[in-house]
């Protein structure tokens, strides 16, 4: 039980001894650092139901906590503020029942037996995964592990957009450029090959128009009616008839891309539990609209399509089916949903991870699925997320300016190798170890600086800022970490042994650690409830700033006293398997030497 819980309940029956209530609300705060204290009661609320002074209400309730609770020592009143010290004896027990615990004394709140669903990445097979992937990937990830770590069950899955006037603009182009050529023939990965063709139309697309422009079209016209254009329009309504030749084709060039994908998926360390095409559910969800229509959930206007009215709930009316009897996307994503509990019975809720730019398109999804009656609806979440730019501004896919994820963590890679050799960091290394770390620490850098924002702000993503040694950064935590195995290697003698407290002193610094820790299965509740690494992201680099401060304060190895250099060293091990826990969590990988 976390110390604000403990605390809380001590306060509740020290209230009732001494005034004879219930109080309605026990306010608790970390004290101010120029407050001697560790948790910090506010008084004032008390006063709507007791009379009195503030300070001398203060004083009571202290008097009574440190003859009665066992873990306030002393206590001093500034104001309304009562200020608590907690003995040693609580954070010594506290710190010997979670040093061995894998489960870092997190108690797994009891669960309703339902799974939640974590969609990411979600790409086009038209192109290769790009920097905005990464972030939504990442993001993806790590939510869906820490949702593990609050006790959920979790399924990944992905819905891979392998059809559609965008794909068949790859497809055309390849027919007409690509002379055969194949990933094996090329050398060039598969999804990258593709993209590459992608670029193409669009080049082939654009000459085309100023053709057109130059025998007098406007701009509008002229797009309408490039040649290649309506080829590619029409290569799609020949997928849609089931033509072998498109087909054939089609699932050429898209296991290219999955193969490309599943690399780069690889390299980045994610995985999926059920992969979804939109080739396969882009009809879903039109029995939906029948069913809806009988219900009135949906109206049908004089021309034969479909809406569903959201003015009263703020929103618009939205078409989830077109006169021609063709679905829209909204009509695909509802099916889709409804095939995933079907797939997949236990499950109770989805987290959407889908750019912020689809805030809409989720409102009103989530509330279309509200009125077709589905219980797991008011369990749906939009990890909404803002964009990542980098210096050199937005990126454009069928103009050729992304930036390619390889490519992204290749530059990660030799970044992380440039700053090492400039440190000095790894003499000594054999030129596999140096690859190893130099990866470890490239991508550690790229996940942490994209994790530690909070999803819904936009990044401007700087690769060599994010490599740094120093400050709020991943290579800064995973070199802590390294030096914190160091430490534990070096020691040689037995540390395994319990101390009781009345073995040792805490330092101050000590205690300020160990703090931190308790803190840490809450951390991991919050991130779960917000949807948001980013709460673990910092945390951990607020514990790695403790940890240093506390080494530059104390000496660990160098103590004398034989307990003290036994605790440090329990204390220092504890905080490593903290940061490995919680990095894994981001899926960040530590080096046990660097």
């Amino acid at each position: 039980m976390a110390l604000s819980q403990i605390l809380t309940s001590h306060i509740e029956k020290a209230v009732q001894a001494l005034f004879g209530i219930t109080i309605e609300k026990v306010e608790l705060q970390a004290t101010r650092r120029e407050f001697e204290g560790d948790i910090t009661m506010v008084i004032f609320p008390l006063l709507k139901q007791v009379k009195g002074n503030p300070a001398e209400l203060g004083n009571k309730i202290g008097q009574y906590l440190t003859e009665h609770s066992g873990i306030a020592e002393r206590f001093n009143v500034v104001s309304g503020f009562l200020n608590i010290v907690i003995s040693d004896a609580y954070y010594i027990n506290l710190f010997n029942t979670i040093k061995d615990d894998e489960s870092f004394g997190f108690e797994v709140p009891a669960q309703d037996g339902k799974a939640v669903m974590v969609e990411y990445a979600s790409p086009n097979t038209n192109k290769p995964l790009h920097l905005g992937h990464v972030r939504n990937v990442l993001l993806g990830y790590s939510v869906a592990e820490i949702l593990k770590a609050s006790g959920k069950k979790v399924y990944k899955t992905q819905i891979i957009n392998d059809r559609g006037i965008h794909i068949c603009k790859s497809m055309l182009a390849y027919q007409k450029f690509g002379h055969g050529e194949t990933p094996e023939s090329t050398g060039v990965k598969g999804d990258k090959l593709v993209g590459n063709y992608y670029v193409e139309f669009d080049k082939a697309y654009k000459r085309e128009i100023e053709a057109l422009k130059a025998e007098s079209k406007t701009e509008e016209e002229a797009k309408k009616a490039a040649p290649v254009l309506l080829e590619a329009q029409e290569m799609l309504r020949k997928w849609e008839a089931g033509d072998a030749e498109v087909v054939a084709l089609w699932e050429k060039m898209n296991g290219w891309v999955y193969e490309g994908f599943n690399e780069t998926y690889t390299n980045i360390g994610v995985d999926f539990d059920k992969n979804y095409y939109e080739s396969n559910t882009y009809l879903l969800g039109k029995d939906v609209v029948a069913e809806g229509l009988e219900k009135g959930v949906f109206e049908k206007d004089p021309d034969g399509s479909v809406w569903i009215d959201l003015t009263a709930d703020g929103l618009d009316r939205k078409i989830v089916l077109r006169s021609d009897g063709t679905a829209v996307y909204m009509t695909q994503d509802i099916g889709t949903a409804i095939q995933r509990v079907k797939d997949f019975p236990d499950v109770g809720g989805m987290v959407y991870t889908v750019g912020n730019e689809q805030d809409y398109h989720f409102k009103v999804l989530f509330l279309i699925l509200k009125k077709l009656g589905y219980e797991w609806a008011d369990s749906l979440y939009h990890l909404s997320y803002g964009m990542v730019d980098l210096p050199s501004g937005k990126m454009k896919s069928r103009e050729g300016t992304v930036v390619d994820a390889d490519d992204l963590m290749a530059e990660m890679t030799a970044t992380a190798k440039e700053i090492s050799e400039e440190l000095g960091k790894l003499e000594g290394y054999s030129d596999e170890e140096k690859a190893r770390l130099h990866r470890i620490i490239g991508l550690g850098a790229l996940k942490y600086y994209i994790l530690k924002v909070d999803p819904k702000k936009r990044i401007l993503f700087d690769p060599k800022e994010s490599v740094d040694f120093a400050g709020n950064t991943g290579p800064f935590i995973q070199y802590t970490y390294a030096r914190i195995q160091s430490l534990v290697r070096k020691a040689d003698f037995d540390f395994s042994v319990v101390l009781a407290p009345e073995d040792i002193t805490l330092h101050e610094k000590e205690k300020e650690l160990l703090k931190l820790l308790a803190q840490y299965p809450d951390v991991i509740q919050n991130a779960a409830d917000s949807h948001s690494p980013a709460l673990i992201a910092n945390y951990t680099y607020d514990l790695v700033k403790e940890y240093n401060s506390f080494y530059q304060s104390v000496p660990v190895l160098g103590s004398e006293v034989m307990n003290e250099k036994i605790f440090r060293i329990q204390l220092s091990k504890k905080v490593g398997d903290t940061i490995k826990s919680a990095f894994g969590l981001l899926g960040i990988g530590v080096p046990e030497r660097m």
